[in-house]
């Protein structure tokens, strides 16, 4: 190998290096400069906080299953949900106790578990048979398939035929 083509290489060599650390440094910059997401609040709850894996098991006997979302209508819509529950926002739960069957288990949903943990507890106060709480955002990242729920368009009007 030439001298001439000796340097060439290493010039190439050290621009490519130069190249890869400054992109290192713009991509460490940007993780620095992006905020960070808050954490999900540690779960306080008396009542078990489920995992994947234990829904799952309870979802393979939906006969004695009750689910509760006691999420609000917009969280249902923009994040979606297991595809069968009961829909009682948490503020409202103790309200509806009259109307939910206790000869079922019943597993409460929120996005991270907290507010269900709150529910589950509330729940097995009144004499509920409750597994547990689970968040769906948990579940999905531990593998399991939301449904997205996808609210009816609104209704228009339409003149009167004659």
């Amino acid at each position: 190998m030439t001298m001439r083509k000796l340097l060439t290489c290493v010039t190439a060599a050290i621009i490519l290096s130069s190249s890869f650390a400054l992109a290192a440094e713009q991509g460490d910059a940007a993780k620095a400069a992006a905020p960070a997401q808050p954490a999900p609040a540690e779960y306080k709850s008396k009542s078990p906080q489920l995992k994947r894996a234990d829904l799952d098991a309870l979802l393979a006997k939906p006969e004695s299953l009750l689910i509760i979302d006691v999420r609000r209508p917009d969280e249902l819509t923009a994040i979606g949900g297991l595809p069968v529950y009961l829909s009682v926002q948490a503020k409202d739960l103790e309200n509806k106790l009259a109307f939910i069957p206790k000869e079922r288990v019943i597993v409460t949903v929120s996005n991270h578990a907290g507010r269900a943990g709150v529910a589950a507890d509330l729940l097995t106060a009144h004499g509920f048979k409750v597994a547990g709480a689970i968040g769906v955002q948990n579940y999905e990242s531990e593998g399991g398939a939301l449904t997205k729920i996808v609210p009816p368009a609104p209704k228009t009007s339409e003149p009167e035929k004659r």
